[in-house]
C-alpha cells in the first residue's frame, strides 16, 4: 500500500515546508491554477449526486483550488466558510474579502449569504465540505481529514479532488535517468485514500478516478503550465539551484515525451471522492449510559432509514 502512517501500513512523503511555500505562492494570485480550475468545474459538474441543501458549506483552503463561484450558484442562501490554517494565507483571503466588501453587500441585499474566514472549523459548522486539489498536496492527511471530519455536521457530506499516482508519471524515468531526484511525490492510490476516509469515522466513501493526457507544443509551454501548479514537494527531489545549462538540458531531456502526434503529453489521474459523517456510534461496555440528547440523535438518525 501507499499513503501516510494512519493508512496502515505504508507511507507517503511529503515536503511540509514546501508545500506551505507552495499553497503560499498560489494563494498570492486572484485565480487557481489552471488545472485545480479546470479540476473545480468537474467536480461542480458532480454536484446534483449530492442530494443536499446546505446551510452553510466549509471550503477547505478556497485559494488553492476554486469553485467558490460555483458553490455560490448552486447554494445562495448558503454561508459560505472559508478554512485557511496558514496565518499568512488568511492574511491574503482577508484583503481580498475586503476588496469585494461592496459585491458582498449587493450580495446580501439580494438575499445571499455572507462568507466566513477560519482557521478552525467550528464543530459541526457545516453540512458540506469542499476540497479542490488538496489531498495530495498535504503533508498530514490524517490531521486534515480529521480537522474535515470535525467540521461537518453529522450526516454532512465531504467531497474533494486531488491527483492520483499516474500523474506526471512519464517524467519518472526522464528524471531517474539524468540523475535529477523525483519530479513529485508518489501520489496516494485512490483506494488507500478510502480507507483513510474509513479511519477517520466516514461512512460510504466513494471513490472515481479520471484518466487526462496533456499535451503542448514546446518544452518551454511545457515547464511554464507546470511551473504554475506549485513545484515539487518530494524530499527526494533534486536540491540546489538551477543553471541555464541545467535549463537546456532539462529542456533536451523533455523531447522524449514527444508522441508520433508531434506534441509533448503528460497523463494526469484526477481522484474524486465523498463520504458521509455518520452518526457517533457507541461503545459497548458491561454498562452503557446514553445521555438524553443522544438518545434523541439515535431516534432521528432511525428515522431517516
Amino acid at each position: 500500500m501507499t499513503g501516510d502512517e494512519a493508512l496502515p501500513p505504508g507511507t507517503q512523503q511529503i515536503d511540509a515546508g514546501a508545500a506551505r511555500r507552495q499553497r503560499r505562492r498560489l494563494a498570492a494570485s486572484d485565480q487557481p491554477p489552471w488545472l485545480h480550475a479546470e479540476v473545480a468545474s468537474r467536480m461542480l459538474d458532480r454536484l446534483p449526486v449530492i442530494r443536499l441543501q446546505p446551510r452553510a458549506v466549509l471550503q477547505s483552503r478556497p485559494s488553492i483550488g476554486g469553485g467558490d463561484e460555483g458553490l455560490r450558484g448552486h447554494y445562495p442562501q448558503a454561508t459560505q466558510l472559508w478554512l485557511e490554517p496558514d496565518d499568512d494565507v488568511r492574511a491574503m483571503l482577508q484583503q481580498r474579502l475586503k476588496r469585494g466588501w461592496m459585491q458582498s453587500m449587493v450580495d446580501r441585499l439580494r438575499g445571499g449569504a455572507p462568507t466566513e474566514l477560519i482557521a478552525e472549523p467550528p464543530a459541526a459548522a457545516a453540512q458540506l465540505l469542499w476540497s479542490n486539489m488538496e489531498l495530495h498536496a498535504e503533508a498530514d492527511k490524517p490531521a486534515l481529514v480529521t480537522r474535515w471530519h470535525a467540521g461537518l455536521e453529522v450526516e454532512g457530506c465531504l467531497m474533494f479532488s486531488c491527483l492520483g499516482p499516474d500523474s506526471f508519471i512519464e517524467l519518472r524515468p526522464i528524471f531517474a535517468r539524468e540523475g535529477w531526484g523525483a519530479p513529485a511525490p508518489d501520489w496516494v492510490d485512490m483506494h488507500d485514500l478510502g480507507d483513510l476516509l474509513v479511519h477517520a469515522g466516514f461512512a460510504d466513501p466513494v471513490m472515481d478516478q479520471e484518466h487526462l493526457r496533456l499535451t503542448w507544443g514546446s518544452p518551454a509551454d511545457l515547464l511554464r503550465d507546470l511551473r504554475a501548479l506549485g513545484g515539487n514537494l518530494a524530499p527526494a527531489r533534486l536540491r540546489g539551484m538551477r543553471t541555464k545549462a541545467w535549463r537546456d538540458r532539462l529542456m533536451s531531456a523533455l523531447e522524449a515525451l514527444r508522441g508520433p502526434d508531434s506534441r509533448l503529453s503528460l497523463s494526469v489521474e484526477l481522484v474524486y471522492g465523498h463520504a458521509f459523517k455518520p452518526q457517533p456510534r457507541l461503545k459497548v461496555a458491561a454498562t452503557t449510559e446514553v445521555s438524553l440528547d443522544q438518545m434523541r440523535a439515535m431516534v432521528r438518525g432511525a428515522g431517516k432509514h
